[in-house]
């Protein structure tokens, strides 16, 4: 192995596998995962701590993969609205100018889930997963751990290199 395989072989091994954020399917084939993949700008302190995530979603309308980037606030509001989420409300994700995804609960169990891009694409897909808020907050912990927030805000529009962060 030549030693710019080799290099290349040691940031593959580094990077952390895709995990899934949100995956909510049904036996009918309907489903929208949120596929958490790298960090958008690795070692940029402004583009660090942004994830790029593919949302995937599919029914018998509609098959399309979608780009959604999260910021540490993102997942943070994901967690408080899963918290609180009860019948009749709506938890987002995404959305400050981009593509967002909207799930409502409904009394009897089932989600709405809506997926807007301004550019391509709003579809609105239903599922009834049971009880996927306890398995959705294990989700936001591995993405977490395996992109953890490494970038602290000083002062409005001046960052640094947080002291815990991984080399």
């Amino acid at each position: 192995m030549c030693p710019h395989q080799r290099t290349k072989a040691r940031n593959f091994m580094t990077e952390p596998a895709p995990i899934d954020l949100i995956h909510l399917a049904d036996p009918d084939g309907n489903s929208c995962i949120v596929r958490v993949t790298r960090r958008l700008q690795p070692g940029v302190l402004t583009g660090h701590d942004i994830l790029h995530a593919d949302v995937l979603a599919s029914a018998s309308f509609v098959d399309a993969r979608l780009d959604l980037f999260l910021l540490p606030h993102d997942l943070d509001s994901w967690e408080q609205q899963l918290s609180n989420l009860r019948p009749g409300q709506t938890a987002s994700i995404g959305g400050d100018s981009g593509l967002s995804l909207d799930i409502q609960m409904h009394e009897d169990g089932w989600l709405s889930i809506q997926v807007s891009d301004p550019d391509r694409l709003t579809a609105v897909l239903g599922t009834r997963p049971g009880d996927w808020i306890t398995e959705h907050r294990g989700r936001l912990e591995q993405v977490r751990l395996a992109w953890p927030r490494e970038v602290i805000e000083t002062a409005p529009g001046a960052y640094e290199w947080s002291p815990n962060r991984k080399r």
